[in-house]
């Protein structure tokens, strides 16, 4: 089994590039989707952040008010410490445990947004970056996602840098072009990834 990170600045493009991934056999482990279901009504995540941050973290129906939550870490590094404190353990035993039901020679790709942030390098045998400009990056949200350029460049400036982020790769996913083009370097990255499992076995 290969272990795999993979990361990329907002705007990057990382979503695509981890469908193309899928699409040639990797097995997903997303981060973000686990850190949803993981405070999901029910789960001893939602109580727990409940008992750190009050009801008022809770929408009508029960479920996480995650604008209210956001609204409340954003800014504040201790309340955001105390927040993580929670999520990270849940979303990491979980994360395991997917990896754990893959196959024995399956490639797991681990999408994790805040992979360099968090210094998770260590954790996987290698570490992809999805890699894009600023300049390209900043149009994709804006004129994509239709996000107001002030946030844009907020969202941006509270990551990592391009620099640092390049500096934690073993391998760079370039997606400063087209769809076609991601998915030629997608195909070859699959490629490198392959016989690096094929060593591993």
């Amino acid at each position: 089994m290969l272990n795999v990170g993979l990361t990329g600045g907002i705007g990057a493009g990382k979503s695509e590039a981890v469908r193309l991934l899928a699409g040639h056999g990797a097995v997903i482990v997303d981060s973000d989707r686990i850190a949803r279901e993981v405070v999901e009504p029910g789960t001893p995540g939602l109580a727990a952040v409940v008992a750190e941050f009050g009801t008022e973290v809770l929408a009508a129906d029960g479920s996480l008010d995650r604008a209210r939550l956001g609204a409340i870490v954003f800014g504040d590094e201790e309340r955001r410490r105390a927040l993580n404190a929670i999520v990270h353990p849940l979303v990491a035993e979980r994360s395991a445990a997917l990896r754990a039901a893959a196959p024995a020679g399956a490639i797991v790709v681990h999408d994790v947004p805040l992979l360099v942030e968090n210094g998770l390098q260590g954790r996987y045998d290698a570490v992809i970056v999805v890699d894009a400009s600023d300049t390209t990056r900043l149009d994709r949200l804006t004129r994509l996602r239709g996000m107001p350029e002030a946030d844009a460049r907020a969202r941006m400036a509270a990551q990592a840098d391009r620099e640092t982020r390049l500096a934690a790769a073993d391998f760079v996913l370039d997606n400063d072009g087209s769809l076609e083009e991601l998915t030629v370097h997608t195909a070859r990255l699959w490629q490198h990834l392959s016989e690096r499992a094929a060593r591993r076995s």
